[in-house]
């Protein structure tokens, strides 16, 4: 190799070295800066309160100008599998690698079977009994009490032979974000309550079934008057696109996180509850594979409010962060017609989020609570 080559390729490799140093100084600067924007506290142009704080179905967004803002009813969503509530117990484990779970046995939104036995129900029939959780188009919960112990939440995972109930509580659940239960379902859960304690000579109390369907239609319809969803979209000003990599910065910085759904979820340092959640204004998706490539003409905010506690807090952080964004990508708030958003707009928003969450406290079923995700999961 010549003189010439050689120094050919080590002036290529100098370059190449020179390059590589200028990008990474480059990104620690831009990571320092989109830090220091959320960083620093900031005058928030409709909402000067700084306190720190879900796609789904009956969306509302924040309107504009002097006229009230326009609820509609909240559509019911997609029935999901739902996720059983269950609350760690203080108490050791009763079994090795098994953890109890303290018995909240809500009678408000649950028809409740009470099984009485004299004596221990045999394991094989709880085994039987457990295995029928999703018959009924609605959640199904168990608890037992076992002799000198208080109650517990029972499923297949905690189940141990050693357990020696002696009493039972069966909880078919009255609604949820897909309608209410049907009243044959009510009349198989109870026959099937009935048929279990024959088998286990057991006594058992069922409520009537009429008024449990009563109960689950009304529960349904106050469901319904509060499933709403509010949202805040940010468009470019220009026209242009947002892209995927400054997207995730600026979301990760201010806490959010990328999950498996496409979404970047805000959550609750204590609970993992989600407070409010951003996602693509547009179909695709936020997935990490493409967030690189990804470029979109708006994003979106959404606070899904009888799942969130404290809702007024939780909606004034979602605004402050949305204006940080719209500051930063240069982009303008609007709802979901490309109407821009005003000050009244997201106040009044504000304030009807207020006003549910008032009527769910009313009821009993105070947003957020273990009550208000049951039936809004």
């Amino acid at each position: 190799m010549s003189d010439l080559q050689i120094s050919l390729v080590i002036i290529g490799a100098v370059i190449i070295v020179g390059v590589v140093i200028f990008n990474r100084i480059q990104l620690a600067r831009y990571h320092r800066k989109v830090q220091n924007v959320f960083r620093h506290e900031h005058d928030d142009v409709l909402l000067n309160d700084e306190r720190k704080p879900v796609f789904g179905s009956g969306r509302i967004e924040p309107q504009f100008g002097d006229e009230a803002p326009s609820i509609p009813d909240a559509a019911v969503g997609s029935a999901n599998t739902p996720v059983d509530r269950q609350i760690a117990d203080d108490q050791p484990a009763k079994e090795p690698g098994v953890q109890r779970k303290t018995a909240d046995i809500d009678s408000m939104i649950n028809y409740i079977a009470d099984i009485r036995a004299s004596s221990p129900i045999p394991h094989e029939k709880l085994i039987d009994l457990l295995q029928q959780k999703f018959d009924y188009g609605k959640p199904v919960r168990w608890f037992g009490l076992q002799e000198g112990q208080s109650w517990e939440e029972i499923s297949l995972d905690t189940l141990s032979p050693r357990n020696t109930y002696i009493q039972l509580k069966g909880c078919l659940q009255l609604a949820d974000r897909s309608g209410p239960v049907t009243e044959i379902n009510l009349s198989r859960f109870r026959d099937m309550a009935e048929d279990f304690s024959a088998q286990v000579q057991a006594e058992v109390e069922c409520p009537d079934i009429s008024e449990a369907h009563a109960r689950a239609i009304d529960l349904d319809k106050f469901c319904a008057d509060v499933d709403v969803i509010m949202g805040i979209n940010i468009i470019s000003k220009d026209g242009g696109a947002f892209v995927g990599t400054k997207i995730r910065a600026l979301a990760e910085a201010s806490g959010f996180r990328l999950e498996s759904d496409g979404v970047f979820k805000y959550r609750d340092s204590e609970t993992n509850e989600v407070m409010f959640s951003l996602g693509n204004f547009e179909s695709a998706p936020f997935l990490p594979a493409n967030m690189r490539t990804l470029t979109t003409h708006g994003i979106t905010f959404l606070l899904d409010v009888p799942r969130v506690a404290n809702g007024e807090r939780v909606f004034d952080q979602m605004a402050h962060i949305a204006r940080l964004f719209s500051s930063t990508l240069n982009g303008i708030l609007v709802d979901d017609n490309r109407v821009p958003l005003s000050e009244n707009g997201v106040k009044r928003s504000r304030q009807r989020l207020a006003d549910i969450q008032s009527t769910m406290a009313a009821r009993n079923i105070a947003a957020g609570s273990e009550t208000a995700l049951n039936l809004f999961d």
